[in-house]
């Protein structure tokens, strides 16, 4: 499930891939510095479990809560989106803020920490996403969380399916959003 208002153990976000030369490719970014989109390691599982505990917490009421402890979250985030996914985070100097998980053309999570929302993180997250998969995106939200579904129509995807939730584990209703590729 996606949210555009994004969210982890609380641990530390500095950027230790930089210093072994990990490359990612800058975005721009606000007057506080530049964004870096790089792909995320399994020393990164810590911090990209952060940005989505967070970001999920500070989204309630309109996300439901999760049903995982935090560190089901964790082992789920290192063994599955980073291990088995293509899964990115966003990073502001030595802070990463935001983190994007692929699967194919399924954007699958994409959450911004709640202390970089509404700077263009997430914007700067599904085109990146966008330019991965130029073809075409897919992905869910919650019927609830309406900040998400007016995040991801004004970066053109738009609605293809409801549900009742029954098939999602917060048994929530959910939206289901296509981006029709360039």
């Amino acid at each position: 499930m996606t949210g555009a208002s994004e969210v982890t153990p609380r641990d530390s976000h500095s950027r230790h891939e930089r210093a072994r030369g990990r490359a990612g490719h800058a975005v721009g970014g606000d007057a506080a510095g530049q964004l870096r989109i790089d792909r995320a390691a399994a020393a990164d599982a810590s911090t990209a479990t952060g940005i989505y505990l967070r970001s999920r917490h500070a989204a309630w009421p309109e996300m439901p809560h999760g049903i995982h402890t935090d560190e089901e979250t964790h082992a789920f985030v290192a063994d599955v989106m980073i291990a088995q996914r293509e899964a990115w985070l966003a990073w502001e100097d030595e802070t990463a803020l935001g983190l994007l998980v692929l699967d194919g053309f399924e954007v699958d999570w994409l959450f911004v920490d709640p202390v970089a929302q509404s700077r263009g993180v997430g914007s700067a997250l599904i085109e990146h996403a966008k330019a991965r998969s130029p073809s075409g995106l897919t992905l869910w939200v919650f019927e609830s969380n309406r900040r998400a579904q007016a995040f991801y129509e004004r970066h053109g995807f738009v609605i293809v399916d409801r549900t009742d939730g029954a098939d999602n584990e917060e048994k929530a209703p959910d939206i289901r959003y296509v981006w029709p590729g360039r």
